[in-house]
């Protein structure tokens, strides 16, 4: 068990005075069995009022209103978590969900709904063309294939940051062959779905004490994964840029059905189109006991 501080910062600057827009933010760490979360705590400046609440997925999500107009918005976000997930995990699959392929009882497969349906256009079956290949008996491992799947989605699509915003389709990353986190993650979840099995996607932090994993940086980084649901052991973590199973160095922060829905930060503000100068943001994991 590692005792961790996370400080995520995200500074907007503008050229003159702006009025901001209400701004969502996902930065409350996500408890669940891995995670035990002692402490968080937002500071804002120019101060604003704040509003917590729930989504449809369980995430806590708070909402910023501002009175005044401002130069900067400043969000820092500071949480003390245990992160207790195991380098080696043992998964207790249910004997249904063994081996693939199998039926998800009526229960789950109710509940799973639009997480185990595909959420891309494949027109001429070509990412479907590709999940199968992974396929190679009508009989296999359930786990063994989607270890197959996203080490194919890392040895098959480079890891590339990317500043820009929002997200390459599934059918793109894999012509491109590159892709940031989240491309990689939208991948896979895709993948999954195509053999109908549920798929959330995860957004969070990467733990990178000794700076060995792609996509992080000096200290921890934001991150994108997948979990996908196995009838017994629940929502098992794949991630496809450290072609990793487990929550290992991973810190979830929201779950949602696509990656579109897990913005950190989001909003907008009112004034002059070319008012916008820059955002930066900074992550900062310490360990601490």
């Amino acid at each position: 068990m590692a005792k961790l501080s996370i400080n995520h910062r995200t500074t907007y600057s503008y050229r003159c005075p702006v009025h901001l827009s209400p701004y969502r933010l996902l930065l409350r760490p996500r408890e669940g069995p891995d995670l035990l979360l002692h402490h968080h705590q937002m500071t804002v400046s120019p101060e604003g009022k704040v509003a917590w609440t729930t989504d449809v997925f369980g995430n806590a999500i708070a909402t910023l209103t501002f009175s005044e107009p401002t130069h900067q918005l400043e969000i820092i976000s500071h949480a003390d978590v245990d992160l207790k997930s195991q380098a080696w995990p043992v998964f207790d699959i249910a004997a249904l969900g063994v081996t693939y392929p199998f039926l998800y009882d009526d229960q789950d497969w109710k509940d799973l709904g639009s997480l185990r349906d595909a959420q891309y256009p494949d027109p001429s079956d070509e990412l479907e063309q590709w999940v199968r290949g992974f396929v190679m008996e009508n009989s296999t491992d359930t786990l063994s294939l989607l270890k197959d799947l996203s080490a194919g989605v890392s040895d098959g699509v480079a890891y590339r940051a990317r500043d820009t915003e929002g997200t390459q389709p599934p059918l793109e990353t894999l012509r491109l062959r590159s892709g940031s986190c989240r491309d990689l993650a939208t991948l896979l979840a895709e993948t999954v779905r195509v053999l109908g099995l549920g798929a959330r996607i995860v957004s969070g932090y990467l733990y990178d004490p000794a700076s060995t994993l792609v996509g992080s940086s000096s200290g921890g980084s934001t991150h994108a994964w997948v979990e996908v649901f196995l009838p017994g052991a629940g929502w098992i973590a794949f991630d496809p840029t450290n072609r990793s199973m487990g929550s290992a160095n991973l810190i979830p922060v929201a779950v949602a059905r696509d990656i579109t829905q897990l913005m950190p930060v989001s909003g907008t503000f009112i004034g002059p189109a070319d008012a916008f100068m820059s955002m930066h943001v900074a992550v900062d994991i310490a360990f601490i006991g």
